[in-house]
C-alpha cells in the first residue's frame, strides 16, 4: 500500500493524441477540391493550341498554294499540247494552231514588203520530242536540269507544244539563227516594231530572271484559246 501511495504522489499526464497536419496531405486535398476546375483549363488550352496549329498549317499552305499555285518547273509554265486536229502544215516539217496560221503569214508577207525576209525555223513540238530534246542536252552538253532548262522546256512545259509559238529567223544572217546575235538582225528589229499588229509577242525577254533571253522565239495572242493557254505567263509578268 505504501509504495502505491507513493506512486499516487507523482502527477502523471495523460496520453492525448494531437494531430498534425501534414503539407503534402493539405496539397492533396486542395488538388481535389479544384481538379476539375483544372482540368476545365487545360482543355479549353489543349483546344485552343491544336485550333492554332490547325490554323498555322492552313495558313502555310495557302502561303505555298500562292507561291507555287502556277505550277512552275524549272521556271517553266506547263502547257497542254494541242490535238493534231488543230495543227495546219505552213512549211515542210512546220506546222502552227490554225488559229494563228493567217496571222503569221500576213505578218510574214508584210516584212517582204518592207525588204525583210522571214525564215521559220520551228513550231509545233510534240511533248516526245520535246522529251528527246530536253533530256538529250544532258549527255551533248554535260549540264544539269537547272542548266538545259535555261535555254530548252522540260517536256510538258514547252511553248511549242500548244502550236502558238514559233521561231524566226533572218533569211539574209541563217548564222544567227537559235542565238541572241538574232536581235541585231534586220528582221528582228522588223518584228520588234510590227509583230504586236499581228498579235505576236516575244516571250523570253532580257528581264526573264527563269530563262535565257531568246529574242528568236515568239508565240501568237490573236485568239481566244492563246490568251486561255498565256493567260498565267502574262499575269506573272505583270507582278
Amino acid at each position: 500500500m505504501e509504495q502505491n501511495k507513493d506512486i499516487n504522489q507523482f502527477d502523471l499526464p495523460l496520453a492525448k493524441r494531437t494531430y498534425i497536419d501534414n503539407p503534402n496531405s493539405i496539397l492533396f486535398k486542395k488538388l481535389l477540391i479544384f481538379s476539375p476546375f483544372l482540368l476545365l483549363l487545360f482543355s479549353i488550352f489543349a483546344m485552343r493550341l491544336i485550333r492554332n496549329v490547325e490554323i498555322g498549317s492552313f495558313s502555310n499552305l495557302n502561303l505555298l498554294g500562292q507561291i507555287n499555285h502556277d505550277h512552275r518547273i524549272l521556271g517553266h509554265l506547263p502547257y497542254s499540247e494541242i490535238s493534231k486536229e488543230k495543227l495546219v502544215l505552213i512549211e515542210p516539217n512546220i506546222e502552227v494552231h490554225i488559229d494563228m496560221q493567217e496571222s503569221l503569214l500576213k505578218m510574214r508577207d508584210a516584212a517582204k514588203k518592207d525588204g525583210i525576209n522571214l525564215v521559220f525555223l520551228s513550231g509545233y513540238r510534240s511533248i516526245n520530242l520535246q522529251n528527246d530534246i530536253f533530256f538529250s542536252l544532258k549527255s551533248i552538253r554535260n549540264q544539269e536540269a537547272a542548266q538545259r532548262a535555261r535555254v530548252s522546256a522540260p517536256p510538258g512545259y514547252s511553248e511549242h507544244s500548244t502550236g502558238f509559238a514559233i521561231d524566226i529567223g533572218d533569211a539574209s544572217q541563217r548564222e544567227t539563227d537559235f542565238k541572241t546575235e538574232f536581235e541585231n538582225t534586220e528582221a528582228f528589229k522588223w518584228l520588234i516594231k510590227n509583230a504586236a499588229k499581228f498579235h505576236f509577242k516575244l516571250s523570253f525577254t532580257k528581264d526573264n530572271k527563269y530563262i535565257d533571253y531568246e529574242p528568236w522565239h515568239w508565240r501568237y495572242e490573236g485568239s481566244i484559246e492563246a490568251l486561255k493557254v498565256f493567260e498565267s505567263s502574262n499575269r506573272k509578268s505583270q507582278n
